[in-house]
């Protein structure tokens, strides 16, 4: 399958005033299957109807392997490009629908046939073949405008934006498994754009974060959630998201609110930082190993079932904790707190720039 390179691709609707997408090189590697998440502006689509030609770059170049493509219309890109709400043939039945991109670019008669009755039954369609797509429901229709972007076996990409949106929750599931068992049956490249990190991260093999117009970082899930490189994919991936506290380095040592939690990776000059861990790895006592040192006052406690979500406050600042269900806390009473080792990152104009590690393998006082 062919690369797709950007080189200093951006965007702006108001002649370089704004960027909706900030000049950007990336490459994305066929075969494979991206997410493109983050909220609502920040590029997500803009760059996606760039990638398929709905809309030209202000600036920059596009290359589909070594073939220059900036300038060529939709049509003449060979890709598959699947909307946030349906379109399709409303008169024509499912089945021809799902073979009208075959039929139009000349493949037989039985390798059509063959194609659309696999992607039908991956998605689960057989029994609604014969039915007139007008006919279904908005989640059933929207299955039917995937399978058409799915069912052709030649294209570059295939680029989804936010196809789940009027698929009924409980169905979701299940799809985002059907488009990985199709993506491994194909080799198609696909780029699934979505604000939610849960599609995000149980469908892609690499996720891409954008905020506000640019790439702020890319990693497989795992990466992303253990190891994040900004603050922005601390806060968006996780629920809840990664605590920030504000710290101070001085001498190598990391305060929090004047107690000593760590020294810092590296050789950082001293000044303000941010320090970040997620709820997951904060634990409830000392003794615990890792980095000790800070109290929290509990403020509250979520009940969600497996799980607790403890809340506290660290000098004035909000910090949760998930521990296990049935924790014995009370609220209004303080209580020592560990943060795992290795997991506590520094940052600095909301990028990472260290690790808070143990002070000489002693706690924090």
């Amino acid at each position: 399958m062919t690369d797709i390179r950007l080189e200093g691709v951006g965007h702006s609707y108001d002649g370089g005033r704004t960027w909706a997408l900030r000049p950007t090189t990336w490459t994305w590697r066929g075969s494979r299957a991206y997410a493109l998440l983050g909220p609502s502006g920040c590029g997500k689509t803009t760059l996606l109807n760039i990638v398929s030609g709905l809309l030209s770059p202000t600036t920059g170049r596009i290359w589909f392997g070594d073939r220059d493509v900036t300038g060529v219309p939709t049509a003449g890109r060979n890709i598959a490009q699947v909307f946030q709400f349906p379109v399709l043939y409303e008169e024509m039945s499912v089945y021809d629908n799902l073979a009208f991109p075959l039929r139009n670019r000349g493949l037989g008669r039985a390798e059509t046939d063959r194609r659309v009755r696999e992607v039908s039954r991956l998605l689960g369609l057989d029994e609604h073949l014969r039915r007139r797509s007008r006919r279904l429901d908005p989640g059933r229709q929207q299955i039917v405008a995937l399978g058409r972007g799915l069912v052709r076996p030649d294209v570059a990409a295939v680029l989804l934006d936010e196809p789940l949106t009027v698929v009924d929750p409980a169905v979701k599931w299940a799809l985002r498994s059907k488009l990985k068992e199709i993506h491994r049956d194909t080799g198609h490249t696909l780029i699934y754009v979505t604000h939610d990190q849960t599609e995000a991260l149980t469908f892609a093999d690499e996720v891409v974060v954008l905020n506000e117009g640019r790439i702020v970082q890319a990693g497989e899930p795992g990466e992303l959630f253990l190891s994040p490189a900004h603050e922005f994919v601390g806060h968006f991936i996780g629920s809840p998201g990664m605590n920030v506290l504000p710290g101070e380095l001085s001498g190598g040592v990391v305060r929090v609110g004047g107690t000593a939690l760590g020294r810092a990776s590296g050789d950082l000059p001293p000044g303000p930082v941010r320090v970040g861990v997620r709820p997951e790895f904060v634990r409830l006592g000392a003794g615990h190993g890792g980095l000790n040192g800070l109290t929290g006052r509990v403020t509250g406690v979520d009940r969600m079932g497996a799980y607790d979500l403890v809340h506290a406050a660290v000098d004035g600042h909000p910090l949760v904790v998930r521990a296990e269900a049935g924790t014995a806390v009370t609220v209004g009473e303080a209580e020592p707190l560990s943060f795992t080792e290795g997991r506590a990152f520094l940052f600095r104009d909301a990028v990472r720039c260290g690790v808070v590690e143990p002070l000489d393998g002693r706690p924090g006082a």
